[in-house]
């Protein structure tokens, strides 16, 4: 520590600050760089806001706006920091050209890189943790790039390998695999989404299609984006068959269910026996399906639960499914009335009561029927037509049961309620006879 408050040290310091500035910055050639780093910025300044409109209004046709148009979105607002970095990428294959130092453009197009790249990643990458990883990335390897640095720390990470048989697996290579396979993932699955969107909206499309289309298809991106992440850092594929004896083993015992669940779901979106929007009932399940999984099927029930019901249970099972052919369901509701009833009246006030409803179908129309005689009571039974099981059964039911109500107490028309009537056909004589008085036996 002594060492830092020698004069003499302190002067040698200076002197060599003084001397690498001098032949580094206080140059012609640095001077000259300077001063093309300015005119591109004020080029860049001058033409980033018209650059910005121009992305912004784009074309107005429908590939544009489905395909290109979300990716102007995003640079629109980048349109400096885009337009600078381009002149300065300019400047320094000019400058490489003619032979020219261009060091500290160099600088510039790495601080510029960084910057774009950060801010992109804020915008796309809605996780907090991998925006913030992905900007230090950026921060670091622009750093290394500034100091000269980078060459020689590549070399370091590629010197730290390990030898598995004929692969070589290295830090710089797990790096490299990190990023190509989070670059690649992450473009299969905007490819795909924007594929499932379009599939949604085509009307040759019907809903279990598309998402068979849209799952066929975000696997195979998938797929791809690992093999290519893989092949583009030197991975021998062929090295993996060795693992296939043992992947293979491990599905058949330990994944069986999940690789059943998956070949059940393919199933039901090929056969379209449920899609999203039919009303079913399996088990003790009611509800709507909301969304087909790879694995399982979403059921939402009138308690708005949501049931992940396994695919496999939908093909081994039975499941009613009471919108495959159509929508109509049938309610039967039983109802009593007394036998002092003139029931052919009741019948006509019943069957009124049912089309007051709102959601009972006028077509087909609702009947009433006498089913037999009670022993308190003549029962009749009410079958009426509703389209949209969704909304509920129970609630439908009440509408036109207190329907019945008020109209049968406009028309007297009376409940039964349980009766017994005793008969008895013979007595038993009786014999009565005075209690003894007191003290006397029996």
């Amino acid at each position: 520590m002594e060492q830092f408050f020698d004069p003499a040290f302190i002067e040698a310091r200076i002197a060599e600050i003084t001397a690498w500035s001098r032949a580094n910055i206080f140059v012609l050639s640095a001077v000259i760089q300077f001063a093309v780093i300015a005119a591109a910025f004020v080029i860049a300044k001058l033409s980033a806001e018209r650059f910005s409109r121009l992305l912004e209004k784009g074309m107005d046709t429908l590939w544009y706006n489905r395909f290109v148009r979300p990716a102007t979105e995003v640079l629109a607002p980048l349109s400096l920091p885009v337009v600078w970095l381009v002149l300065q990428w300019f400047s320094v294959v000019a400058a490489h050209n003619a032979g020219w130092a261009n060091h500290v453009i160099r600088i510039v197009v790495s601080l510029l890189t960084a910057w774009i790249i950060i801010r992109l990643a804020s915008t796309l990458i809605r996780h907090t943790a991998w925006a913030r990883a992905v900007a230090v990335a950026a921060w670091t390897i622009a750093a290394l790039n500034i100091t000269g640095l980078l060459d020689p720390t590549m070399t370091v990470l590629d010197s730290m390998a390990l030898n598995i048989g004929l692969v070589r697996i290295s830090i710089l290579g797990v790096f490299k695999a990190i990023i190509a396979l989070g670059v690649l993932l992450w473009l299969a699955g905007y490819f795909s989404h924007l594929l499932e969107r379009r599939l949604s909206v085509m009307p040759g499309v019907t809903p279990a299609a598309g998402v068979l289309f849209g799952k066929l298809f975000r696997v195979l991106l998938f797929t791809i984006a690992v093999v290519v992440a893989m092949d583009s850092v030197g991975i021998d594929l062929t090295a993996l068959a060795l693992f296939s004896g043992a992947i293979g083993l491990g599905i058949g015992f330990g994944l069986q269910k999940v690789f059943s669940n998956l070949i059940s779901g393919f199933i039901l979106l090929m056969d379209r026996s449920v899609k999203p929007g039919d009303v079913i009932a399996i088990g003790e399940t009611y509800g709507w399906i909301n969304a087909l999984s790879a694995r399982y099927v979403s059921v939402i029930t009138r308690d708005g639960i949501e049931h992940l019901i396994p695919n496999e249970e939908l093909i081994s099972q039975r499941v009613e499914n009471w919108s495959f052919s159509n929508r109509l369901v049938r309610l039967r509701l039983p109802i009593g009335v007394a036998y002092e009833t003139d029931v052919k009246k009741a019948i006509e006030i019943v069957i009124e009561a049912a089309n007051d409803v709102e959601r009972v179908l006028a077509e087909p129309a609702p009947a009433c029927q006498l089913t037999g005689f009670g022993d308190n009571a003549v029962n009749l039974e009410l079958r009426v037509w509703i389209n949209d099981p969704r909304n509920g059964l129970g609630n439908v039911k009440s509408a036109i049961l207190l329907g019945v109500w008020e109209k049968f107490a406009e028309h007297d028309i009376a409940f039964p309620y349980p009766q017994r009537d005793l008969h008895i056909k013979s007595a038993v004589p009786l014999t009565i006879e005075p209690a003894p008085a007191s003290g006397q036996s029996a």
